[in-house]
């Protein structure tokens, strides 16, 4: 049974090696290896990661070994700055369990709007989610420039 919680600290760790190791692997059936080793890189320092916990909406979901399995974060603008889940709980429907907690929360605080960068790897989840690519590109990783999209969901009233 997967459960969600908010972020702690004391996650930073974890979420690093989820993020990076999620990036390494799952995403290299869409991007270059260079790639991939570019985008992981982002996630080197601690720091962002708790600075993330501490000003984003941030929630993980954990299986019953209290392991971290996934993690999405939104800004209080309404902007999704990440949803990863771990290679090995793929297609079980963790993504899907955080993007519908990032969505109630988005709905109960007023967030008219959600609006993410989205990987290669990720659209096809989103666009299943009822999210629509606004523009397709570039984006600078650490060194090098990665296509992603520009996706969004307009709540109906």
């Amino acid at each position: 049974m997967i459960i969600t919680r908010v972020a702690l600290n004391t996650d930073a760790v974890e979420l690093r090696s989820l993020f990076q190791n999620t990036v390494l692997e799952v995403n290299r059936r869409d991007y270059s290896q260079a790639e991939v080793e570019d985008w992981a890189s982002c996630g080197d320092d601690l720091s962002k990661w708790e600075k993330m916990i501490n000003t984003h909406y941030f929630i993980v979901a954990v299986d019953p070994d209290q392991r971290i399995v996934g993690f999405v974060s939104i800004t209080p603008q309404g902007y999704l700055h990440s949803m990863f889940v771990h290679k090995d709980f793929q297609g079980q429907g963790i993504a899907t369990i955080l993007l519908e907690e990032i969505e109630r929360y988005a709905a109960a605080n007023g967030i008219m709007r959600i609006t993410s960068e989205v990987s290669l790897t990720a659209r096809l989840f989103f666009e299943k989610k009822g999210y629509m690519v606004e523009i397709e590109q570039k984006r600078r990783a650490n060194k090098l420039s990665l296509t992603n999209y520009k996706m969004a969901k307009d709540k109906s009233v």
